[in-house]
């Protein structure tokens, strides 16, 4: 039996998470952190009521150790390495759910994220948490960090095809569309329901901080640098993700051949599911699958993902990290 804490553990992820490892049958959820400490889980997660008997604690690093092996850390940005840093230090295992360990270099952390690493000398050194690609070093790692919502859509989407050269790494434009669940909980202007019902709108044109992340894994995958073009939208529904991207293809293609390309690099991936219909966000929702498709049109290449964005795109993909952390089968509590 493995014992895990979770920390911050009032937000939309850190509540798909318990629901997951309430059904792992070698998980024993032995702490629950927020800074609510003294109320009980149930009343912040009502769905956890006589499903899990604990109170949300703030607690030491020490008190960590004694009562869990692994913590994943869904708390944010800076906060999360501050606090990381010593736990793994004191041998226990993380999954870290923010942004703090995934992209290569303090630069581009400092530019995208701003202020100072807590923890910069892990930084380019973490495992990236995307077990199609990164498997071999998530499965012997002690720190693994969690790949973003849009990131895992986007990558997924188009890695087979620039590992295999098949289309072009400059001018890739991606459009994604998000439910409003991927904003978190805190109360923003933005996600009430009166500014974001009936309509859709796109944000961080240029500027969003997943743009690097998906540009330095796609150079990771495919060894060569990437030009991406990144613009989220947020859609008014509660979950998941879609995700298009446009690409030009290097010499004469068809669709058999992308399609082969996917089918040989997903093959023994058991959460990405190559389909041949255009994938929808309800094929997906309350899943750790990732659903793609392609297609060729005119002088493009168009790929199509789509995932829940609180499973395959945080908290399923966290139990996946787990499972191979600690030797389980990946797909434990997660079909």
């Amino acid at each position: 039996m493995t014992h895990v804490a979770i920390l911050g553990a009032t937000g939309y992820t850190a509540l798909e998470l318990i629901k997951l490892m309430l059904r792992h049958p070698d998980v024993d959820i032995t702490a629950v952190t927020s800074r609510q400490a003294g109320d009980h889980i149930r009343a912040v997660h009502p769905q956890l009521t006589d499903r899990i008997d604990l109170n949300l604690e703030s607690l030491s690093t020490e008190q960590l150790a004694d009562r869990a092996d692994c913590v994943f850390s869904c708390l944010p940005h800076a906060a999360s390495a501050s606090t990381v840093a010593p736990l793994v230090e004191s041998g226990m295992k993380v999954v870290d759910f923010s942004a703090d360990y995934r992209l290569r270099d303090v630069a581009s952390y400092e530019k995208w994220y701003g202020g100072t690493h807590p923890d910069p000398d892990r930084v380019g050194k973490t495992p990236y948490g995307l077990p199609e690609f990164f498997k071999d070093d998530i499965v012997t790692a002690s720190l693994v960090a969690n790949p973003g919502c849009y990131p895992t859509s986007a990558i997924l989407a188009l890695a087979p095809l620039l590992k295999n050269n098949l289309i072009s790494p400059d001018g890739i434009i991606i459009d994604s569309k998000s439910g409003v669940s991927g904003a978190g909980r805190t109360a923003k202007m933005g996600t009430l329901y009166p500014e974001c019902n009936e309509s859709v709108s796109a944000y961080g044109v240029g500027r969003h901080r997943h743009m690097p992340e998906i540009s330095q894994i796609l150079e990771r995958i495919s060894g060569q640098s990437t030009d991406v073009i990144f613009t989220p939208h947020l859609v008014p529904m509660n979950r998941g993700i879609l995700s298009t991207a446009y690409s030009r293809p290097i010499g004469s293609t068809n669709e058999k051949n992308l399609f082969d390309a996917f089918h040989a690099c997903y093959e023994d991936c058991p959460f990405v599911r190559v389909v041949t219909p255009l994938p929808h966000t309800r094929d997906v929702v309350n899943t750790n699958y990732c659903d793609v498709t392609v297609r060729v049109v005119k002088d493009l290449v168009v790929t199509i993902s789509c995932e829940d964005n609180l499973l395959k795109g945080a908290s399923g993909a966290a139990v996946q990290n787990f499972n191979l952390m600690f030797g389980y089968p990946e797909t434990t509590a997660l079909l």
